[in-house]
């Protein structure tokens, strides 16, 4: 299987809505040139984002649609990628102190791409999920601002003594 995943230094609920913009899709997502439009109830589940994926002289037209929507915490999706099928692909969001976990989980699902399925198949999806979870977390901690600090609780001034 092909799982990967990445810390991000922003609470979930930052990087759920990165995650639920589909305007940013593009900006993160590895081998997507252009996104075309988010249905208006991007991310509920049966909504679909169109965009465009270059592979050389081609471009070729997908979209990709929500299966699962867990509220900051759960996003999976089936990618439809033409001739080659569809692929599903889990995001998990996982609080981490005042950090999230972010899992990604792809596998090929439909079409010759299902059928031809093998660990070389799953190296590449793990090779572009490096590439694709590193521009997710600098898309999140670019356009969501860092929690203010804050002393920890266990943590308090103490008076300095006088001589």
């Amino acid at each position: 299987m092909a799982v990967r995943h990445v810390l991000i230094k922003r609470p979930p609920h930052a990087v759920w809505s990165v995650l639920s913009d589909g305007s940013t899709y593009a900006d993160w997502v590895v081998g997507t040139s252009t996104t075309h439009e988010a249905d208006a109830n991007w991310p509920a589940v049966g909504s679909a984002i169109t965009y465009t994926v270059k592979l050389g002289p081609l471009d070729l037209h997908n979209r990709t649609v929500v299966r699962v929507n867990e509220l900051e915490s759960r996003l999976e999706l089936e990618a439809y990628a033409g001739v080659l099928g569809t692929a599903r692909i889990a995001i998990e969001i996982r609080p981490w102190g005042d950090d999230s976990l972010v899992v990604v989980d792809e596998h090929p699902l439909r079409g010759p791409g299902a059928r031809l399925h093998n660990t070389v198949v799953d190296a590449a999806i793990m090779l572009r999920h490096r590439s694709m979870l590193d521009r997710f977390a600098e898309a999140v901690e670019r356009l969501t601002p860092p929690a203010p600090d804050s002393t920890p609780a266990t943590e308090t001034a103490q008076p300095t003594p006088s001589p």
